[in-house]
């Protein structure tokens, strides 16, 4: 599938990974709504995208919200058209043991509100998403894709318990959505992104940077460019559907 002149949701897109992405298909030549919570920051995002502004709207959407995530597909396709592709890039981190003790004693525990609040944006977040975007087309009779931003923490991470249960039920979906809809002529793929020179890694200590990173067999961060570039390559390739494309230096959990 073509990028250029094509329609594209980007989740998250206020910073870091999802900014990243919505820039690029801005590059590309597609139109892209910029989509997150914070209204200033998400128009922000965007303007630095494209500072004429007209390829792209940014909306402030909580996409836990099953009607927000309604009214905002509605939205897009009155403004930009009807879509051709979303990414699934948003998400939060509760981190957190499922419970935590010294000598015998229980110091604390993983709360309700740490697993729901993270269950609830990185998994059913993404299945409102791609849920709408689905719908919209199938309805418009358009051949797509869904990509969904999962992790390497999908195998298992300690102190993530609700993390990587959320985005090993994405790279499920992502398997089950491709069998549902490539009747429809709609793709979806999964990419599996290690550690990324995002703004939240280069804050990081500089010795903790290095010992995280000596974990990688490149011995190094992904450049945000690598995921850019893995998006585009999964929109263009017309054949991969139902895999998760594993971006991580060789670092597996």
């Amino acid at each position: 599938m073509q990028i250029n002149e094509r329609t594209f949701a980007v989740t998250g897109a206020a910073r870091g990974l999802g900014q990243a992405i919505a820039t690029e298909l801005i590059n590309q030549g597609a139109k892209v709504a910029f989509v997150d919570l914070g209204a200033d920051a998400t128009e922000s995002s965007r303007l630095r995208a494209d500072p004429d502004g007209q390829d792209s709207h940014a909306y402030t959407a909580d996409i836990s919200n099953e009607l927000e995530v309604s009214e905002l597909f509605s939205t897009i396709e009155m403004d930009l058209g009807p879509i051709s592709g979303i990414v699934n890039n948003a998400g939060i981190l509760r981190d957190g043991l499922l419970v935590k003790a010294k000598d015998g004693d229980i110091v604390s525990t993983m709360s309700l509100e740490q697993w729901q609040s993270v269950i609830d944006v990185n998994l059913t977040g993404v299945f409102l998403c791609g849920r709408e975007a689905a719908a919209q087309m199938i309805r418009n009779k358009i051949e797509g894709v869904i990509i969904n931003i999962s992790s390497i923490s999908r195998a298992g991470n300690a102190g993530q318990s609700n993390y990587a249960a959320a985005k090993a039920g994405v790279s499920a979906l992502t398997a089950t959505w491709a069998k549902e809809l490539a009747r429809h002529g709609i793709r979806v793929a999964d990419i599996a992104p290690g550690i990324f020179a995002t703004d939240m890694v280069k804050q990081m200590p500089e010795n903790m940077r290095e010992r995280l990173e000596t974990q990688i067999p490149l011995r190094r961060s992904g450049e945000l460019g690598e995921i850019t570039g893995s998006v585009c390559y999964l929109i263009g390739n017309d054949y991969f559907t139902g895999r998760t494309l594993e971006v991580d230096g060789g670092l597996r959990m």
